[in-house]
């Protein structure tokens, strides 16, 4: 069996900028593995947290810097045994040695090296140092050899393989980082090991499939194995003769319980176990072990008669995908625990979310995040790493873009939740749309040979069973503008961007991969990180942890016609949340009521990689937007929703579940102080599975007498939708009148809040109480007399008047705007 020796110890950094160590800078400092740099320096306390404050700009020096790790570790060489020095992930350019040595030298990120050290490794101390060049550096020289490409962002992160959102984004800072951010290990063998397992499992009729490709290593030849496999009950062997390198053989599962997405059904895993044993001896050699589900999967692009479908489909059930993107959740990956992958694929499970996105300008994320997403019953849509640049299509990227699509492609394929591979982001629509055509000469690559020959050829030689598609957005031909509404994946940009979010109705596209809307990160949050005083959007560091250009700017202009413009930094954190929250709840159930059409909507973005004001609905310290608590029920299997439609409005009624939904449908059109104007009721509305039904409101609900005073409400069973006929800016909101109760609770404090008058868009900002504090729901709307009650997560129970502080309401920024 194979010997692993972690290599994670004694670990030293070594800051090759000369003038910086004659000046006092330490020459040896105690180092982490897995890590990077900034991590170790930032433990040594020789770096501010460059995530507070302005601190990220005292560290741009790290990242123009030479470094070099150095360890000593002990071994007993084998002359009968191959050994190995194994790094699962180095960042990015570097180059190895071993007792003096040079191993080799590596350029990308998102590979894993091995370096056979059998004759070169010492009996007893041997020293392994690896040496990072500034990646600034070598990308200049890769610059001068491809010439320049677009990049819309700095630095060179479409001339070297390494992650792209390092060198800044409109959400993240520029850390540039180097270091070993994988585990390093020796390993030691004989006779033989498996050098790659591909494994995939599809349905086959009523049956499971198995199908593995196995390639071994050999230490030496003319040694007979076997290879055996076991899966639900099911034992397959195989020999294979001395002289033989691959085997290639199916295991066929009799019924097995399906895998599916969350919403839909169990997430059933069964243990796959591969030993690869000597067939003389029976001595086990290697081992593959994973968890594995049944489950097909493909997508629809079919013409129709609205143009082209854009239709993922699981065990034959065409599916409308609620998504989120996922960014890198750290700006130094190693630190993500697997714990922390569980909280936010839990967080994005809770709020109804069944597929994550994984964006191309970050990594191919480690195993313990497709692993808790196979558990969790959370589709994978995963780019390959390109995203809103030109890339050559020379060497040597050719060469290292192909060797980590091998890597991670035979990595990841037995994930049952991986759904698709998709090319890019957003590179072709850069290419036709973005200005690229005059800069890039004649004769010049920019990335087009990579999503249209090489990645497809190499997942359909690896993986054949999973669907890949060449970008994001992209109309599935070069002779369609690759944003069109009628084909493919769109990404919606002009809202927020240049335009409020109403505009989301002029677009009924395929799909929706991208979209969103920013706000602040939470409360708690924003103090924790900025420490001006006093705090507002345009202090120093509230306006630095703002990547996006005219960020702030496009804030306060999308409050514009809906919310008024806040006076306070407390009314400006709470409009721009809200309005971030209504503003992708707009737009989520306007696609989802086009589900005929639509066949999903991924909203940009889950999750935040430092404190930022951005796009996401989860902070980086894992705190819940008001997005969050919209997304929970916007995304929600049913939803209610009322939509324009023709000359008048419809009840919308969306239902994702298994079952077919029918009840009673009813609504009144009434006042704000609650007097009801007009009602109707039908009984026995009914919504089939997988269907959004139209239900078309009477006219006398549909047509208001006072459109600042009035509001519809439609109920179906536990499901309400409002429909106002003005905004808040001009709707006659009363200013807040509610009571309260506070009651203590095991998990921490219920809050009790009936309406003395109509409410809207009721927040208990239980942060702004207590930081760790987490609340159950958000967006309440009341009507007078109704009432709800809060549920806090808390170490502590808070005085009702510090509650009464944190309780927000779109009437409250209406009514101070009144009295102005």
């Amino acid at each position: 069996m194979i010997e692993r020796m972690p290599l994670k110890n004694g670990w030293s950094l070594i800051c090759n900028d000369t003038a910086r160590v004659k000046s006092g800078f330490p020459a040896d400092i105690p180092a982490q593995v897995p890590g990077c740099v900034h991590l170790d320096l930032l433990e040594n306390r020789l770096i501010p947290d460059p995530y507070i404050d302005v601190n990220e700009i005292t560290s741009d020096w790290i990242g123009r810097t030479d470094w070099t790790y150095r360890c000593s570790f002990e071994a007993a060489p084998d002359a009968g045994k191959v050994h190995e020095l194994v790094f699962d992930g180095l960042d990015t350019v570097a180059t190895i040695e071993l007792n003096g040595e040079e191993l080799g030298r590596t350029y990308n990120m998102h590979r894993t090296y091995r370096f056979d050290v059998s004759q070169r490794l010492r009996a007893g101390a041997n020293e392994l140092v690896v040496r990072f060049r500034s990646v600034y550096e070598y990308g200049a020289e890769m610059e001068a050899h491809y010439g320049y490409r677009p990049n819309n962002y700095p630095g060179p992160g479409n001339l070297v393989r390494k992650m792209a959102c390092n060198f800044g984004w409109d959400w993240g800072p520029t850390l540039v980082t180097a270091g070993i951010w994988k585990p390093a290990r020796l390993e030691v063998w004989d006779r033989a090991r498996l050098a790659e397992t591909r494994v995939s499992a599809t349905l086959a009729g009523g049956d499971g499939l198995v199908k593995v490709n196995a390639r071994l290593a050999r230490a030496v030849t003319g040694s007979a194995c076997r290879l055996t496999a076991e899966i639900g009950g099911v034992t397959r062997a195989i020999d294979i003769a001395p002289r033989a390198e691959s085997a290639v053989f199916e295991i066929r599962v009799p019924s097995p319980q399906l895998w599916w997405p969350h919403h839909l059904g169990a997430q059933s895993l069964y243990p796959l176990e591969i030993r690869l044993t000597d067939s003389e001896t029976g001595d086990l050699l290697d081992s593959y072990s994973k968890e594995i589900g049944f489950r097909s999967i493909r997508l629809d692009t079919s013409p129709d008669s609205h143009g082209s479908a854009f239709t993922f489909i699981v065990n034959e059930v065409p599916l409308f995908i609620c998504g989120a993107n996922w960014i890198p959740d750290d700006c130094f990956p190693s630190r993500v625990t697997a714990e922390r992958y569980r909280q936010r694929i839990e967080q994005a499970k809770d709020a109804n979310i069944h597929l994550l996105r994984v964006w191309g300008g970050g990594i191919f994320e480690r195993d313990e995040f497709y692993e808790e997403c196979d558990r969790a019953g959370m589709l994978v849509w995963q780019d390959f790493l390109f995203a809103c640049a030109a890339y050559p299509e020379e060497e040597p990227l050719r060469s290292e873009v192909e060797a980590e699509v091998r890597d991670n492609v035979v990595r990841l394929m037995s994930h049952p939740s991986l759904m698709v591979w998709n090319g890019n982001n957003e590179n072709i629509w850069g290419f036709d749309e973005w200005g690229w055509r005059p800069i890039i000469k004649e004769g010049e690559t920019w990335g087009l040979g990579y999503y249209l020959d090489l990645l497809p050829k190499l997942c359909a030689e690896l993986d054949p069973d999973r669907p890949y598609y060449p970008g994001s957005p992209y109309s599935g031909s070069m002779d369609i503008a690759p944003n069109a509404d009628e084909h493919g994946c769109k990404h919606i940009w002009d809202v927020w961007n240049d335009v409020g979010y109403e505009v989301y109705r002029n677009y009924i596209p395929r799909f929706c991969s991208e979209f969103g809307w920013q706000a602040p990160p939470n409360w708690a949050t924003l103090e924790e990180s900025v420490h001006d005083a006093p705090l507002s959007p345009e202090s120093n560091g509230v306006f630095h942890h703002q990547k996006a250009t005219q960020g702030n700017e496009k804030l306060i202009r999308g409050l514009a016609g809906h919310l008024p413009e806040p006076e306070t930094m407390e009314d400006w954190h709470f409009a721009t949340q809200l309005n971030q929250a209504r503003a992708i709840r707009f737009g989520v159930e306007h696609l989802r009521s086009h589900r005929d059409i639509c066949k999903g909507a991924v909203i940009w973005q889950l999750n935040d990689c430092w404190p930022v004001t951005s796009w996401a609905a989860i902070d980086s310290t894992g705190r819940r937007k008001l997005l969050w608590y919209a997304l929970k029920g916007a995304y929600d299997p049913r939803l209610l929703t009322i939509q324009p439609r023709g000359d008048g409005l419809a009840a919308v009624a969306v239902n994702e579940r298994t079952l077919f939904w029918r009840s009673k449908i009813s609504g009144t059109r009434m006042r704000l102080d609650g007097t009801v104007l007009a009602e109707f009721e039908f009984w026995r509305f009914h919504c089939d599975r997988l269907e959004a039904r139209e239900f078309p409101l009477p006219e006398d609900i549909a047509t208001p007498g006072n459109a600042e005073d009035e509001v519809i409400v439609v109920s179906m069973l536990d499901k309400r939708a409002f429909h106002y006929f003005v905004e808040d800016i001009a709707l006659a909101l009363p200013e807040s009148r509610l009571s309260i109760k506070v009651e203590r609770t095991e998990a921490g404090y219920a809050v009790h809040v009936t309406a003395e008058a109509f409410l809207k868009d009721l927040c208990l900002l239980a942060d702004r109480i207590s930081p760790e504090a987490v609340v159950d729901t958000a967006l309440v709307t009341l009507l007078p007399g109704e009432s709800h009650v809060f549920l806090v997560e808390a170490a502590s129970v808070p005085d009702q008047s510090a509650v009464l502080a944190a309780l927000c309401s779109a009437n409250d920024l209406v009514s101070r705007a009144r009295k102005k």
